[in-house]
């Protein structure tokens, strides 16, 4: 049976991962991301070949895995407000869980090159978009949501305000107050309170 390689996509995103959170997007060089890993560079264009492509895909495999957890708030069988809160308590869980991966995403797409990301790549990350957009859009709509002002309340509770705790620390390298969940839940449920009331 063949041994796997010793530098394979993931190891090489992994010392990605480590530079991106210690040094910013720019730190990503195929040059730095061989060093960081021990890979020869040839390991490194072999997967990646031109640095767009490597940054794209690091960009995409820390945004599919923060997706992962966070998605599964929005369940469709779970009650809107309880969900509401436990998709910013997730942000905040993940961000605690995963610090060097959520400072990479609080940098934003277009800081990883976006427009020269190769066109599939280009493709993953607009379908990831539209998950997010189906998902913040089909709670407000279990959520009675009737107006724009409503819509721009769910997003604020589920994307806006949780960022809102944890980015302060991550940029400060501090670390996040053993409330900052429990803040963020609590905020989100009061935000989305009182949405599709007749009052």
């Amino acid at each position: 049976m063949p041994r796997p390689p010793r530098h394979d996509e993931a190891t090489l995103l992994d010392a990605a991962v480590r530079l991106a959170a210690t040094g910013g997007p720019a730190a990503v060089t195929m040059s730095a991301v061989a060093r960081e890993s021990g890979a020869p560079n040839g390991s490194v264009y072999h997967r990646f070949p031109q640095r767009s492509a490597l940054l794209a895909e690091l960009w995409l495999r820390t945004l599919d895995e923060f997706h992962a957890a966070y998605l599964p708030a929005f369940a469709a069988d779970a009650e809107p407000r309880p969900a509401a809160g436990a998709a910013a308590r997730q942000v905040v869980a993940w961000s605690r869980a995963n610090r060097e991966r959520a400072v990479i995403l609080l940098h934003g797409v277009h800081a990883f090159g976006r427009a020269e990301w190769p066109e599939e790549q280009l493709k993953r990350e607009r379908r990831a978009a539209v998950r997010v957009q189906r998902a913040v859009a089909g709670l407000a709509e279990r959520l009675g949501a009737a107006t724009p002002l409503d819509l721009d309340r769910v997003t604020l509770a589920v994307v806006g305000l949780p960022l809102a705790v944890v980015r302060p620390h991550l940029h400060a390298g501090t670390p996040l107050p053993a409330h900052a969940e429990e803040l963020a839940a609590r905020g989100a449920v009061d935000l989305v309170g009182g949405i599709g009331s007749s009052s």
